[in-house]
């Protein structure tokens, strides 16, 4: 199988491709990727097949794979199959790739379908992986021994290369199976409503200015907020720009420290317990010194999230909304953290009504009843092992 894989590294061999894609109902498709060493993930390999009764346009070209290494070669043709509407773009657990297409074309694969999503709409559970659907759907086993491929070296081997196409073959057999499940369920526009947050911009898009919200810490001091929010920005930016891990300018627990030590020159830096030894110098140094600074003279300080003070009864409601949420996702066949979280739970029991679990199809299978037992409209009744909504007495 191996000797007959196309590897493409001609950007006119791609558009012979793309254009007989055109004609398809579907194209699957997957990237093999690093980041390790970078800030933007570095696309390495991508795979593309189309379905099997489809007339291939090279010899063996139903399923290729793509070197977008290669020299000369242009992704454009791909680019432009991914405007074509006339064609399903399927991937599994889209994000990562869908976010290398958005920082290098400014583009989302229209219209888009996500297994992984699909398949939790359809009752396989929370973040289900390829390798279970292949072998529950597919009825085929991976060989995964190039799980850990470094994919930026040349030339790939055979294995490899049929490690990595088998990534989309056997994900025709997937995509329609799932594809046939949504329609007969008629839950087409649930995966609608989930597709439409991988294709937002803003699920890709980090600015520096908001990048300390996504670190954790137990410290509500507005003034240390103020210097981690400063912190964060610059390592951000700095990142970025040299397009290296956040992680190679300082982590996350030194940027703690200092935002709790407030070093003001190298030598404190310098007695630092976390921080890198090529951070307590030089540029990021610098940057480290004025970020601190910044946010020890900041006027607009950064208010930590007011905490409930708590109600009576919030955390006995909350704990009967995880008994509905299981009620109703047991009944729908969903996994019930695909409709709410825990955290969701505990704002509807007091009072927050803005919630993702409130709206759409997770309101018709679960936010509408969640409001009305918050509002004692309704009660929850145990009859022969299962759990039933009643009217409130």
């Amino acid at each position: 199988m191996s000797a007959d894989i196309i590897t493409i590294t001609k950007t006119e061999d791609l558009a012979l491709f793309c254009e007989a894609a055109k004609s398809a109902p579907y194209v699957t498709v997957d990237t093999e990727f690093l980041r390790e060493r970078t800030y933007w993930s570095k696309l390495c390999l991508i795979q593309l097949a189309l379905p099997p009764a489809s007339t291939p346009t090279l010899p063996g070209g139903e399923a290729v794979l793509v070197d977008p290494l290669a020299g000369g070669l242009s992704l454009e043709p791909l680019y432009d199959l991914f405007r074509h509407e006339g064609t399903v773009k399927v991937f599994h657990a889209a994000r990562q790739d869908l976010e290398i297409f958005f920082h290098d074309a400014g583009l989302f694969p229209q219209p888009l379908f996500d297994t992984q999503v699909a398949a939790m709409v359809c009752g396989f559970g929370e973040q289900v992986g390829y390798e279970t659907l292949v072998r529950k759907i597919a009825r085929a086993n991976l060989d995964k021994s190039s799980r850990f491929t470094d994919w930026s070296r040349r030339p790939l081997s055979d294995a490899q290369k049929s490690y990595a196409l088998a990534d989309v073959t056997h994900l025709r057999a997937i995509y329609e199976f799932l594809s046939a499940e949504l329609k007969r369920n008629d839950r087409e526009s649930w995966l609608a409503e989930e597709i439409a947050v991988l294709e937002s911009s803003e699920t890709y898009i980090t600015r520096p200015e908001d990048a300390w919200q996504k670190v954790r810490t137990r410290t509500n001091s507005p003034r240390f907020l103020a210097i981690l929010r400063e912190l964060a920005r610059f390592r951000e930016t700095y990142a970025q720009d040299r397009d290296i891990p956040r992680s190679r300018v300082f982590k996350d627990d030194a940027m703690i420290e200092l935002a709790s030590t407030k070093p003001a020159t190298e030598a404190d830096l310098g007695r630092s317990r976390l921080l890198l030894r090529e951070a307590r110098k030089g540029e990021i140094a610098a940057g480290i010194l004025a970020a601190v600074k910044a946010g020890l003279e900041a006027k607009d300080l950064p208010q930590p999230k007011s905490e409930e003070p708590g109600r009576p009864g919030n955390a006995a409601l909350s704990d009967l909304l995880r008994v509905l949420l299981k009620a109703k996702a047991d009944a729908a066949g969903v996994a019930p953290k695909l409709i709410a979280s825990t955290s969701e739970l505990d704002a509807i029991a007091t009072g927050e009504r803005d919630l993702p679990a409130l709206k759409g199809w997770r309101a018709e299978v679960f936010g509408k009843d969640a409001l009305r037992l918050a509002a004692g409209e309704i009660a929850l009744s145990a009859r022969g092992g299962a759990v039933r909504v009643v009217p409130a007495a």
